[in-house]
């Protein structure tokens, strides 16, 4: 006679024996139950428990851009910008002379996109073009991780709107998505995965630049030759179109060049520590469409901080030199440590760049090979303090209280933290033992 044995569940991890010592070692971040356990208590749940976390958060953010009262208030008056420059390009060209247009020309496609909602208002169509590059960003993220045993899906969607209602009145998780579905395609095996990663890479860093990092961990040899050619084919082909077609579209680097240093910056900090204290005389100024500091010492400050970021730049190609251990979580870990570096180390640091953060931690988390875990949980009370700084306290952030320098000087060390804990496991990751077969 023979009997039938149940066979495993590929999806279900093995149970460890009694026989097995537990791992002491081992840090909790790294451990599946961690994971899951820690980031949402639905997480095993169906998708029907995404979506539906979804749709409330969304509302609320909605809801507090409806009202837009919320501390200093006025935060959807940034889409009114966008609108005044949508004007400008129906004339044909970019924004003459404008100190406040300091984006890349690929910036004015997303700028021009409501346009393609003629029923509803500027606002409105901004707004609903951002919901569903969200929605885009959602589904992708919870279709890479199917199993849900990483949960990156549910940092973005829970992650976002620590933010409060400021992502709804920007554009960057329309950049942010375009960074997102580029990685996710760098995954795949096939040639036009690659070249569709590069391309879309190539779009993001003519939209705002620093998508062009999503490329920067992408394995040796193949992969890079296409995802690059792809990217500065469709770099150079969408820039030469909108120079054909619109005047002035490198006028952003004037106004790019002229920047100070943002209060809400790390240099900003170390420049607002020093002024409670009495050590320096500068003031806050409205400079640049953003507030920023003037004074002895703030032009030292700004050539460091481009001395920090070209040393930034160093150390990703001498990491690329040096890594010969490559996971398919690597070029995710890649892309969060680069943008990590950069936003520290860069004179403005715009509550928005957490949206491109999260985004890219979330990346990292729809693979269980990833070593951006810590970091992520490190970006999501920083995602808090930004709203906190910006709209909830920031009068106080500008009058450099005692209140508002403590969440400045909390934010910005936990980004810091995530930066420098990001750069030390992406390299411990991939440069320690021998090489992976």
């Amino acid at each position: 006679m023979t009997h039938d044995h149940p066979q495993p569940d590929p999806l279900r991890p093995p149970t460890p024996s009694r026989s097995e010592a537990p791992d002491l070692t081992r840090s909790p971040f790294d451990s599946d139950t961690f994971t899951s356990a820690t980031f949402v208590t639905v997480g095993r749940g169906p998708y029907l428990a995404l979506a539906t976390v979804w749709l409330l958060t969304r509302a609320g953010m909605l809801l507090l851009l409806a009202r837009d009262d919320l501390g200093i208030g006025g935060v959807g008056r940034e889409v009114g910008l966008y609108q005044y420059w949508y004007g400008k390009f129906a004339e044909g060209t970019f924004p003459p002379g404008d100190v406040t247009w300091q984006y890349p020309p690929g910036a004015g496609l997303v700028i021009m996109s409501p346009g393609v909602l003629p029923w509803l208002s500027y606002f409105q169509a901004f707004v609903t073009l951002t919901l569903l590059a969200d929605a885009v960003v959602t589904l992708a993220l919870a279709r890479a991780d199917s199993a849900r045993l990483t949960h990156g899906a549910w940092i973005w969607v829970g992650g976002l709107p620590l933010l409060l209602h400021l992502p709804l009145a920007r554009y960057d998780v329309q950049t942010t998505a375009l960074a997102v579905l580029a990685l996710l395609a760098l995954g795949a095996r096939r040639t036009a995965a690659h070249q569709l990663g590069g391309a879309l890479a190539g779009i993001g860093a003519m939209v705002k630049v620093w998508p062009a990092l999503a490329l920067i961990g992408t394995p040796r040899g193949r992969t890079t030759r296409e995802a690059w050619t792809a990217a500065a084919v469709t770099a150079l082909a969408l820039l030469a179109t909108l120079a054909l077609f619109f005047s002035d579209a490198l006028g952003f680097l004037r106004q790019q060049g002229s920047r100070g240093i943002q209060i809400e910056s790390l240099g900003g900090t170390a420049l607002a520590v020093a002024r409670a204290t009495g050590a320096w005389p500068g003031r806050v100024e409205f400079r640049y469409g953003a507030f920023e500091y003037t004074g002895p010492y703030v032009s030292s400050i700004g050539h460091l901080a481009l001395l920090l970021t070209v040393v930034a730049f160093g150390w990703l190609l001498l990491w690329r030199l040096a890594a010969h251990r490559w996971t398919p979580a690597t070029p995710l870990d890649a892309a969060l440590a680069a943008v990590l570096l950069f936003t520290v180390t860069s004179r403005v640091i715009s509550p928005q760049y957490m949206i491109w953060l999260l985004g890219l931690a979330a990346v990292c988390l729809t693979s269980r090979h990833t070593v951006m875990r810590p970091v992520a949980l490190l970006l999501l009370p920083a995602a808090a303090l930004s709203s906190l700084a910006y709209p909830v306290l920031y009068d106080e952030v500008v009058a450099g209280t005692p209140t508002g320098l403590t969440v400045m000087v909390l934010r910005n060390g936990l980004l810091l933290a995530a930066a420098l804990l990001a750069a030390r496991r992406l390299w411990t990751s991939t440069t320690g033992g021998p090489p992976a077969a």
